[in-house]
């Protein structure tokens, strides 16, 4: 360089200062518009999401965690140790790491806290009724204590407990009362909103929020993809051509079944079949999965269909064919009654959220003719 001019040597170290300045520009990470302002705390990254659609999680530096569940409530997850920033907003949801003492009044996500080991967490429980082993277990052994159902809670109860987060299902915005009471009383109370995924895996990430929560972030993230590694395994089959229908009859002799985009119907597509109602409440508003028929609407549609699959997880359970026809004889007219393809499920199905995958799977292998003598979640009528 000290064969050059000194106007040379001036621009040359122009063009270096200018491709230094474009490097650094290119490093800098900008912020995207629509992660949240949370105090003054400095945006990290937003966790990936491959289905849920129902909620986000933003990564603060330190280890804080913003959980948005969309037309929902918002939580600031503090880890142990570390302080409550400033200026949050006062609807925003704080819980202080290490979460404990939870009252777990929503029943399908308890199978997500289950699988990553964190029902050590959860005290109080809003069913006395469990289905996932680890649930059941610790109900059986006393560690769950029952503080009611989601629209009468025992205040008492939790007060006395110390429970430091309510967690509800929607079905308590039919008595908004109860959440305004449990807040009143100092009990932090949040409504979250798995059920209103239309993908099924849509609901098993939702085990990243409860990861997030109870500081289980790596067994939530193992937890998701093996469910979603069972599903890739159907990516490449054939469609069977298949039809199958899924329902129950209620007490009143009506037929309950699902609506063409809810997340059972997409069970089904997913495992190789057609779901056997094209545009089921397409044109129904409500949030609603399922739709009631009289059983003539139901004949009329299923008759023909390959499978049928009887949903033992909401009615009672049957165990053979003659069950099935003593809800409805008509029932013995339909195809997949003559050549024995009726299938009914387990009534621990719906509380299965973290098994999507495999669940699917044992659809695949019924429409597909390669069902198990023994299967976990669906099993054959005789």
């Amino acid at each position: 360089m000290k064969n050059l001019s000194l106007p040379r040597r001036l621009l040359f170290f122009a063009l270096a200062l200018c491709l230094l300045l474009a490097a650094g520009c290119a490093k800098k990470q900008e912020v995207p518009a629509d992660v949240p302002v949370v105090g003054d705390l400095k945006y990290e990254s937003t966790v990936p999401l491959k289905y849920a659609d129902q909620f986000a999680i933003y990564c603060y530096e330190g280890g804080y965690r913003f959980i948005d569940m969309k037309s929902s409530d918002r939580m600031l997850v503090v880890p142990e140790g570390k302080e409550v920033p400033a200026n949050l907003d006062r609807d925003i949801v704080v819980v202080q790491q290490p979460l404990k003492d939870v009252y777990m009044v929503a029943t399908s996500p308890m199978a997500l806290v289950d699988a990553i080991d964190g029902l050590d967490q959860i005290t109080f429980v809003g069913s006395k009724r469990w289905y996932t082993e680890g649930a059941a277990q610790a109900m059986a052994d006393g560690k769950f204590i029952y503080a009611g159902k989601y629209n009468a809670p025992d205040y008492e109860v939790l007060l006395d407990g110390g429970c430091q987060l309510a967690i509800e299902s929607t079905m308590i915005l039919h008595n908004p009362e109860v959440k305004e009471k449990l807040q009143e009383l100092g009990i932090k109370t949040v409504v979250e909103r798995s059920s209103y995924e239309d993908h099924p895996l849509g609901r098993t990430e939702w085990v990243k929020v409860y990861g997030a929560l109870l500081g289980r972030e790596t067994e939530a993230e193992a937890i998701f993809e093996g469910e979603v590694d069972k599903i890739r395994e159907l990516e490449a089959l054939e469609d069977t051509g298949k039809q199958a229908a899924f329902f129950y009859i209620n007490t009143s002799g009506t037929v309950v079944t699902y609506k063409t985009n809810g997340y059972v119907p997409a069970m089904i597509r997913i495992a190789g079949a057609d779901y056997v109602f094209n545009d089921l409440g397409l044109d129904d508003d409500s949030k609603l999965s399922t739709i009631n028929m009289s059983m003539e609407t139901f004949y009329d549609a299923a008759r023909n269909a390959d499978f049928i699959i009887y949903n033992c997880s909401i009615a009672s359970q049957l165990y053979t064919i003659e069950d099935l026809l003593d809800l409805s004889p008509v029932l013995e007219d339909f195809k997949a009654v003559k050549e024995g393809n009726v299938w009914c499920t387990t009534d621990s199905m719906f509380q299965q959220t973290d098994k999507m995958g495999s669940i699917i799977q044992e659809m695949n292998r019924i429409f597909t003719g390669t069902a198990e003598d023994q299967m976990d979640f669906i099993f054959h009528l005789e």
